[in-house]
């Protein structure tokens, strides 16, 4: 049994640790999807995947390199929270 509570407690804590940033903007203050997705295109990025999560936009593509990038954004201003 305590096998058991350990694995269990040893994947939750790395579910937790594995979890993005939170974003908590206000969503009436978030940049339009369309404005936002066009600026990083812009900017040399290719997206692949783009979703809202824990209320930042996330991205899943490549940067102007071709490097693969996982990036969460404040979805008010635009900035990087956290790369992956």
């Amino acid at each position: 049994m305590k096998k058991v509570l350990i694995a269990v407690s040893i994947f939750t804590l790395s579910g937790i640790a594995m979890a993005g940033p939170s974003c908590n903007a206000p969503k009436d203050k978030w940049m339009k999807e369309a404005d936002f997705k066009s600026n990083l295109v812009s900017q040399g990025y290719k997206i692949k995947t783009f979703k809202v999560s824990n209320g930042c936009y996330e991205i899943y593509g490549t940067d102007k390199a071709g490097k693969r990038v996982e990036i969460y954004f404040d979805p008010a201003t635009g900035s990087p929270v956290l790369s992956k």
